[in-house]
């Protein structure tokens, strides 16, 4: 006959026995128990020491099946597109008309372009506030230090606008022409 302490003895066999394999925890973020202490340090892996690990088993794509007549007598376009970016197996191949991309691209070449436009203007308002690092002096600052903050925010919104400036270009430049 079992007594309490011998059934609690079986109960907590499986557990002493999982836990004797070490869980590794190894580059790219891959975390395994299925592998050698040796394995584990010449892969550059850790020992995850009392952390709780959960896994949790993703379910494989499925492919979606070809309508009828697609696919008949056609050869299937390779994984890697012109960029060089793979897509995921049974991923729709997603084409632009050429004449709608064109569209695309005018359209954003003409935002860029009006909030270029804006930003310089914008920068143009604040260069001749600023007047080379001496604006006027207001009313309200008989303070030096008063009107020296103003003068650094000043130069700090230049900056900033310069830079924003800058950015619109940059994505201008990456603009095909038109």
């Amino acid at each position: 006959m079992l007594t309490w302490a011998g059934l609690t003895a079986l109960t907590f066999l499986p557990n002493a026995a999982a836990q004797e394999r070490p869980v590794y925890r190894c580059p790219g973020n891959l975390y395994t128990d299925q592998i050698t202490p040796k394995e584990a340090a010449e892969r550059g892996c850790r020992t995850l020491d009392g952390a709780p690990v959960t896994v949790v088993q993703g379910a494989a794509p499925r492919r979606a099946a070809p309508a009828a007549g697609e696919g008949a007598g056609r050869v299937s376009a390779p994984a890697a597109t012109a960029s060089g970016s793979a897509r995921p197996a049974g991923a729709p191949e997603m084409r632009v008309d050429p004449a709608q991309q064109r569209a695309r691209d005018s359209d954003a070449r003409r935002i860029l372009e009006s909030e270029l436009a804006r930003e310089e203007s914008a920068l143009a308002v604040l260069r001749k506030d600023y007047n080379n690092g001496e604006p006027e002096r207001r009313g309200d600052e008989r303070n030096f230090a008063r009107y020296q903050e103003r003068v650094a925010e000043m130069k700090a919104a230049i900056a900033r606008k310069e830079a924003d400036v800058a950015a619109i270009r940059r994505e201008l430049s990456k603009l095909p022409n038109p």
